[in-house]
């Protein structure tokens, strides 16, 4: 991580705002024992969270609009392109300031947050990683939060890898691309696309070559601007309301040959490798939620007297929040360990998997248990909690499922022992 860079992020906060951090919140922290970088980090978009954040997210949910302003000023602490290169204007900090942020930026507002995760983890990682030269300049540069499209709106981008038809089987890509001579010809339909309305790019799956199966799909960068690309209608969803969810039609979409990512027949090796950084980043929105939830039960407990005293005091409320903040801390970590192996640049499959599994239960029981403390107001929307187990739900879903984190895990399990014993 470049020190100097977290500095500049880190000097975008006040004097004021830094010491408006509370003492309480840096004493039951795990943050405290971080490097000073990461803590600057943490402390950045801790106070965006509560001052520009979570005032705003229950109107953002229930009016399901885009949070254009806060990805605006995301933008501008460099929170959209947190780990791109200096070089292509991002701000080039490791994987575990990624979590810390999307942690803290998630637990302001779940759709803001699942916004930056698809931006950083599933459209930049693959170009940045992949990508030629050119695709960089191209695609990656303009998308840090520097430029803007003809609407004046920042430049983001999506990822289209799911389809109507395959759900987690990701190696069933029914997109086909077509080399005409001087370019591919894309046809088929991404499903459950984040970003899709907003998006100037996406990244495309298509098989090149189905004899091959999953080794015959390809990886491309299309502009959503393309003749013959469309999008479907946007998704009325159960959780993350103010991120839009739609389908990414594309008909004898013509791009140019050097619109390849990587080379032919690599694209699944490139979704793979994209989603086990995709999932530190859904970790981090998972332990979000669960910080939310427990911010709201907890607060909630020392203000709400019944028996004649604040139901904090009683043993089994106290149970409640005592299994509520074991189950995120253990996801934290097991997330910073994820976040840590990626940067030593060690195989991190597993425990990406493991992060994103403990975090998204953590995140659902949380949030549960939450509306338990609350009682009836937990379950109308007055208050935060109902949306925190609205928003929950999803993170055990998507970037796979908690039954695909499992085949993972074991997979990987019975592979190290069938080598080793």
């Amino acid at each position: 991580m470049r020190l100097s860079l977290a500095r500049q992020l880190h000097s975008k906060l006040s004097s004021a705002g830094r010491t408006a951090i509370s003492t309480a919140s840096r004493a039951y922290t795990t943050h405290s024992q971080l490097p000073s970088e990461h803590q600057m980090v943490y402390e950045m978009c801790r106070k965006f969270a509560d001052e520009e954040l979570a005032p705003n997210a229950g109107k953002w949910d229930k009016e399901h609009s885009f949070p254009r302003e806060a990805i605006d000023k995301l933008a501008e602490l460099g929170l959209m392109g947190i780990n791109v290169s200096a070089d292509h204007n991002g701000s080039e900090l490791d994987a575990l300031s990624y979590a810390i942020a999307m942690e803290e930026i998630s637990r302001g507002c779940a759709s803001v947050g699942v916004i930056m995760s698809a931006h950083n983890s599933l459209y930049l990682y693959p170009l940045d990683t992949f990508g030629s030269e050119e695709l960089k300049e191209q695609y990656v540069a303009p998308f840090t939060g520097h430029e803007r499209n003809e609407k004046g709106d920042l430049k983001i981008g999506c990822f289209g890898l799911s389809e109507p038809g395959n759900g987690s089987d990701a190696g069933a890509a029914s997109t086909t691309a077509k080399d005409d001579g001087d370019g591919w010809i894309i046809n088929g339909t991404k499903a459950w696309i984040t970003n899709a309305h907003e998006a100037g790019a996406a990244i495309v799956f298509a098989t090149t070559d189905k004899s091959l199966k999953h080794k015959g799909i390809s990886a491309f960068v299309v502009p959503t601007d393309a003749p013959g690309f469309s999008l479907g209608a946007k998704e009325d969803k159960l959780g993350i309301r103010a991120s839009s969810t739609a389908n990414l039609i594309m008909d004898n979409v013509k791009i140019p040959k050097s619109n390849l990512i990587g080379e032919p027949g690599q694209g699944f090796k490139i979704a793979m490798q994209t989603l086990d950084g995709g999932r530190i980043g859904v970790a981090g929105q998972a332990l979000g939620i669960a910080s939310a939830s427990i911010d709201c039960a907890v607060k909630y407990a020392l203000e709400r007297n019944a028996f004649g005293k604040p139901i904090a005091q009683l043993q089994s409320i106290q149970n409640m929040i005592s299994k509520m903040v074991v189950a995120r801390d253990s996801a934290r970590l097991l997330t910073w360990r994820a976040a840590q192996m990626k940067d030593n640049k060690e195989k991190f499959t597993r425990e990406a998997a493991i992060a994103k599994l403990a975090a998204s239960e953590a995140a659902t029981m949380c949030a549960h248990q939450a509306i338990q403390i609350l009682g009836g107001m937990g379950y109308v929307s007055d208050m935060p909690a109902e949306r925190h187990y609205r928003d929950a739900r999803i993170t055990e879903i998507y970037e796979g499922t908690s039954e695909i984190q499992h085949l993972v895990i074991a997979s990987d399990v019975l592979k190290e022992y069938k080598q080793n014993y």
